[in-house]
């Protein structure tokens, strides 16, 4: 039996030693039909909510198999109290953001409606299954949640009155601005490809919440804007400090 776990696994339930789980059929044909895993391999998995697990592969088919948990080999470890809001561009792009957020530790990521925004809708599974393999891929043990699409007109009309907005306006490109040393709760705002409406921006400058700020000199695409915020903000206020 293999004690050194070479593959991950995000299970959505909580886990405990001594437990048995039964998988999935797709998660059964990942490890025994594309990682060849066999009965007594070892796999790492995780819950999002205790921490991760040396657990075992119990039974072993491409479409039915089990899980012998075993201990826990690290607790979970929490992210920041930060939300990615962002406004969904081309597929593969959107994809590349989910993925950066879950690895560089947002807490909820949150697409959202604007004036430009070229995608009208988004398929949330698909985007909550991109941050599951983010967090497999990249050693984490918290999967943050995809949150449906919605218009962030509606978002603001009911922000919570304890959390500062990072509003990253590319009409402010220049010197990268400095965050306020505030710590609590945050999010971060990317807007679409076509920048923010001037009633859109007028409303985010005059939003109490709102800290509009610069990634830089230059004008970024939303993807490269995303991962510009998250590494500002964890570098001023997270847990990259």
């Amino acid at each position: 039996m293999s004690s050194v776990a070479k593959t991950r696994l995000f299970l959505d339930q909580p886990l405990a030693e001594g437990q048995t789980v039964d998988l999935q059929r797709d998660q059964a044909h990942y490890l025994t039909g594309v990682m060849r895993l066999v009965s007594g391999d070892a796999v790492a998995v995780f819950d999002g909510r205790s921490g991760e697990y040396l657990a075992h592969l119990g039974q072993a088919g491409k479409r039915s198999a089990t899980l012998v948990i075993g201990p826990q080999t690290a607790p979970i470890r929490m992210p920041p109290d930060l939300w990615l809001l962002f406004a969904p561009i081309k597929k593969a792009r959107t994809d590349f953001i989910v993925e950066k957020a879950a690895e560089m530790g947002a807490a909820r990521i949150c697409p959202v409606q604007t004036d430009f925004t070229n995608s009208e809708r988004i398929r949330r599974d698909r985007l909550q299954a991109h941050a599951v393999e983010a967090a497999e891929q990249c050693g984490g043990t918290f999967v943050p949640d995809v949150d449906d699409l919605r218009p962030l007109s509606r978002l603001l009309d009911h922000w919570p009155e304890d959390r500062r907005l990072m509003f990253c306006d590319e009409d402010l490109a220049g010197p990268v601005s400095a965050l306020p040393a505030m710590p609590g709760p945050w999010a971060i705002l990317i807007g679409p490809e076509g920048g923010f409406s001037p009633a859109e921006r007028a409303r985010l400058h005059a939003h109490p919440a709102a800290h509009p700020v610069s990634l830089g000199p230059r004008i970024l695409r939303a993807d490269t804007a995303a991962v510009a915020a998250l590494a500002l903000w964890q570098a001023a206020l997270g847990d990259w400090r």
